[in-house]
């Protein structure tokens, strides 16, 4: 293994896993920290170990990410990656920072660097700010995200309230100059005691940059396009052959369903377009409160559904009816309810023969994931910039499986996505 990752959430992990392939690196995801046995790490050139650590306790995220961290390390990795989503999901209390201090200390790293930048799906950072689209982070949509409410879009700022270190940047004037520049700036930012970095990135060429100038850093953190510049780090110093069938999977057969548990304005939109393409239920969760009775509702229904087309079942509402649902419930109940009710609706699905399943949201991802037991994934061709097609194994039937952020697809991805794979 060349390349060692730990992912905060499972659909970041297959979005970090498919850059990597696209790349060239053999790619595999596991779910979870890995065992300690010799075979517990699979055999590729880079291993994505996926927790559900976004929404955890910092000192659970800290604890998991450590131990990923010992796994990988023992078996080979040279280099960590520490991927989080590319919106820097995480509240002043959150994780990023805590988990970073831990794995910077474990690896002895002088400087690190942040750099969720993605700019393929319109996450871009200048002048430290990060922008969607045209707009600001706190302007996106992400200040009403549900568990993960992003109201700053100031990611030295945001950083700064989670970390022990000092937090510089690396501003785009430094950046566009190349990988040189950067790797200078991030050694000043050391020397002045700003160990942690935030770096701009509004293209590609910006995000190969960046990785080129981090190939000697022993960690380095962002979203998954800065990972975009490390496989290439390997190939010039010899360490990893040419590759062309790094996406090849086995093909697929089964029904083919999609579960969509994601509350975000993108995937509200590919839900509305589905509509007209598929057979879809839609569960009212507000008005139904019980993940027992949604998951019962949701089996009645597919029965007699299932064929070749896709279905798709949806647990998915606009900001005013999920406002009510937490008022109701409380924030953390409200999407225990909807992961706990997609998860056995998940389970329903691949016993009545769904080989191909599609999973919208990283916390319904994740989920539906433990549910099925899976264990290892092998990554795939995108159906869009983010999201592969992957093939799942575990303690169930094998199954191209595709688990997609809430934020992520064109409008079109539920009805396009079983044309690929």
């Amino acid at each position: 293994m060349l390349l060692g990752c730990i992912a905060d959430d499972f659909t970041g992990a297959t979005d970090l896993a498919s850059t990597l392939v696209r790349q060239g690196m053999r790619t595999v995801q596991v779910i979870g920290v890995p065992g300690a046995g010799p075979e517990a790490v699979p055999e590729a050139d880079a291993v994505v170990v996926a927790l559900k650590s976004r929404t955890a306790p910092a000192g659970d995220a800290v604890a998991w990410a450590l131990a990923a961290c010992e796994r990988l390390l023992a078996a080979g990795a040279r280099q960590i990656f520490w991927k989080y989503c590319s919106t820097f999901d995480s509240t002043p209390t959150g994780n990023i920072g805590p988990v970073a201090d831990a794995l910077m200390k474990r690896l002895d790293a002088s400087v690190t660097l942040f750099c969720p930048a993605f700019p393929a799906n319109g996450r871009t950072i200048y002048q430290g700010h990060l922008f969607v689209g045209g707009a600001l982070l706190s302007e996106s949509g992400m200040e009403q995200h549900p568990l993960t409410p992003m109201i700053d879009p100031n990611l030295v700022r945001v950083l700064t309230a989670q970390t022990v270190h000092g937090v510089g940047l690396v501003p785009f004037v430094v950046v566009d100059q190349g990988a040189g520049a950067i790797r200078t700036a991030l050694t000043r930012l050391a020397d002045q005691g700003r160990r942690c970095a935030i770096v701009d990135a509004v293209t590609d060429r910006h995000l190969f940059a960046i990785g080129e100038a981090a190939a000697l850093h022993p960690l380095l953190t962002g979203g998954s396009g800065v990972a975009m510049g490390l496989p290439e780090n390997f190939r010039r110093t010899g360490l990893l052959p040419a590759r062309d069938d790094a996406a090849a999977l086995p093909p697929h057969a089964g029904h083919a369903a999609v579960l969509a548990g994601s509350c975000s304005r993108a995937t509200l939109g590919q839900i509305g377009l589905a509509r007209d393409y598929m057979p879809t239920l839609e569960l009212d969760v507000l008005a139904t409160p019980d993940a027992a009775a949604l998951a019962a509702q949701a089996v009645a229904w597919m029965e007699g559904r299932l064929s070749a087309a896709p279905v798709l079942i949806a647990a998915s509402a606009p900001p005013d009816r999920v406002a009510a649902l937490q008022a109701k419930l409380g924030r953390e109940a409200a999407g225990a309810l909807v992961e706990t009710a997609l998860a056995a609706v998940a389970g329903a699905l691949v016993a009545r023969g769904v080989r191909r399943l599609l999973v919208a949201g990283g916390e319904t991802s994740g989920a539906v994931v433990q549910q099925l037991g899976v264990r290892t994934l092998r990554i795939g061709a995108e159906i869009d910039p983010g999201v592969p097609w992957t093939y799942a194994q575990g303690t169930g039937p094998a199954l191209h499986l595709a688990l997609k952020s809430g934020n992520f697809g064109g409008r079109d991805f539920f009805v396009k996505a079983f044309e690929h794979g």
